[in-house]
């Protein structure tokens, strides 16, 4: 015999550790089973809600870039690290893709599991009735009169919505019934719906694009949508280079606004002519109204009206008696009277200045506000209503080298402080006008406000899965009341003889999910499959 206690301990066999494979496996199955849990999908989701903010708050570039960089401007030590975190490019930004990404991936991995399990339960039969129905929330047990097999069969019947099995085993009957497998339906529809609609946004980001320009209501020659170029902003997809826009053309007629008496706008709208297709070859327009919340759609198009505001018109003679004429729009300054500040750059006729140097000396830039309705304190301007009913203009006029030519980028509303702190540009003027009024500069030059005209902004929309997008959310909806409405319910009916003639039935009721309500719901079920059935003699007399 072989002496245990004479074994050393290198003849114990050791627990080998799980190898460096193994380990990563399970690593790797752990944080996926938590990636697809319901609770990190509800989470993921909440995130993205809760990423969209700064959208909403902060100046996006893809929407208005020189809102951005006037907010870089006002905000010097804040606005650079924001824009290090891509808090101006909040939808296409890194860490906003990344929780997209993952609400998807968690989302597929929570609900295939769940749609399979569902598919499953579909085909499976209503489970066997438990041993002990007292057990059960709701139990009910009466003696009637009747034939097992014939209750059986009428009490089958009448549970209709039910999806119901018949079990015998011996002298007793059972009868398993069950609904609500809508509810499960809908929550997987829901959440299916769900991934279907950030699909489809996803891929409205990819292949669709968004352009914004100001047209000058004045029936001038509008814009084509030729390329990016034509707009004043344009944003465009991953897939989208520019060169398969939808061809059309569009110029604004006029506009109209309602006020209420505050200033209020009630409601506006533009007359457009567009052409489209072979319009575009026969130079044939089309009249249409467009109005706010219903846009012009074209070929996969959309064309909004978003935004409104006035364009000043000046008129420069300058010494030789030539004439130049602008009209540019102005930024509102304030919503409700729609006072707008901007600036005119005019560039001397040709001829008027031969030489280069000296033409790029005399160059006028007009800059101040402009009033559609106005009111002065003194000789300060402002506006008392937005209508365009007794127009002004309170504007510094300088002369100099305007920055036309130079290459750098400028502000279409202000002057480069820097050509004024370069003496540069020289005001030389700061006066008030009215409509049809001018003033006469030291040279001979006179600048007149000749009024002014609205312009509105429109955006051309185009999203390839705007259609699925709404389907989509039409199903969450459904789904959500689907699973909201139907509730789960159990039923079970035992049926055995109990002496002659007479049949014993109990009831056992279960709600797998809602339990409101269920007591009543039971209640009245009893009694719709007792319906008919007599009370033994023996238990009326006892009654």
């Amino acid at each position: 015999m072989t002496d245990v206690s004479q074994r050393t301990d290198t003849q114990v066999p050791e627990k080998r550790r799980p190898g460096v494979h193994r380990r990563l496996f399970a690593l790797i199955r752990n944080t996926w089973r938590t990636l697809t849990s319901m609770g990190t999908a509800l989470v993921l989701l909440f995130l993205l809600a809760l990423a969209a903010i700064p959208g909403a708050l902060l100046p996006q570039r893809s929407l208005n870039e020189s809102k951005v960089d006037e907010y870089l401007a006002a905000h010097p030590t804040m606005g650079p690290w924001l824009d290090r975190l891509q808090a101006f490019d909040v939808f296409s930004s890194f860490w906003f893709t990344a929780i997209y990404v993952l609400l998807f991936i968690s989302l597929v991995g929570c609900l295939t599991p769940r749609l399979i399990e569902h598919v499953r339960s579909l085909r499976a039969v209503p489970v066997a009735a438990p041993r002990n129905l007292r057990r059960l929330p709701k139990h009910h047990a009466e003696q009637v009169d009747g034939d097992p097999a014939e209750l059986a069969q009428t009490m089958t019947r009448r549970l209709k919505g039910w999806r119901t099995v018949t079990r015998r085993q011996d002298e007793v009957t059972e009868i398993s019934a069950e609904k609500g497998y809508l509810r499960e339906f809908g929550n997987i529809v829901f959440h299916f719906s769900l991934l279907g609609l950030l699909v489809a946004v996803a891929a409205g980001k990819l292949f669709g694009y968004e352009g914004n320009v100001i047209v000058i209501a004045d029936g001038g020659p509008g814009f084509c949508t030729a390329s990016p170029a034509a707009f004043d902003s344009f944003r465009a997809g991953n897939t989208v280079d520019g060169t398969s826009l939808n061809p059309m053309c569009l110029r604004v007629n006029n506009f109209e606004a309602d006020y209420l008496p505050s200033g209020q706008a009630l409601s506006f709208a533009a007359d457009i002519d567009y052409q489209a297709g072979d319009d575009l070859t026969n130079n044939t327009w089309r009249p249409y109204r467009l109005e706010v919340n219903h846009p012009l759609r074209i070929g996969g198009d959309r064309v909004y009206l978003q935004g409104r505001g006035y364009a000043p018109s000046f008129t420069v003679t300058f010494p030789d008696g030539q004439t130049r004429s602008q009209t540019i729009q102005w930024r509102p300054e304030e919503q409700i009277t729609f006072l707008s500040s901007g600036v005119v750059r005019i560039d001397p006729p040709a001829g008027t200045y031969p030489d280069p140097d000296e033409r790029r000396k005399n160059q006028i830039a007009i800059q101040g506000l402009f009033a559609p309705t106005k009111q002065l304190d003194g000789t300060l301007l402002s506006s008392s209503f937005p209508a365009l009913n007794d127009p002004a203009v309170a504007v510094d006029i300088y002369r100099g080298d305007t920055g036309l030519d130079t290459g750098r980028p400028q502000s279409l509303f202000s002057l480069d402080p820097r050509l004024i702190g370069q003496n540069r540009l020289t005001k030389v003027a700061r006066v008030n006008l009215e409509e049809g009024q001018e003033t006469r500069l030291d040279d001979g030059t006179t600048v007149r406000f000749d009024g002014a005209k609205p312009f509105v902004n429109l955006q051309v929309s185009h999203d390839p899965a705007q259609i699925w997008v709404l389907v989509f959310a039409l199903s969450m909806m459904a789904g959500l009341l689907v699973s909201l409405v139907v509730r789960r319910r159990r039923v079970w009916v035992r049926i055995e003889p109990s002496g002659a003639g007479t049949v014993s039935v109990e009831f056992g009721g279960l709600a797998r999910t809602d339990n409101s309500g269920w007591g009543d719901e039971f209640e009245r079920l009893t009694e719709r499959l007792l319906e008919g059935c007599e009370v033994p003699a023996k238990e009326k007399a006892d009654q």
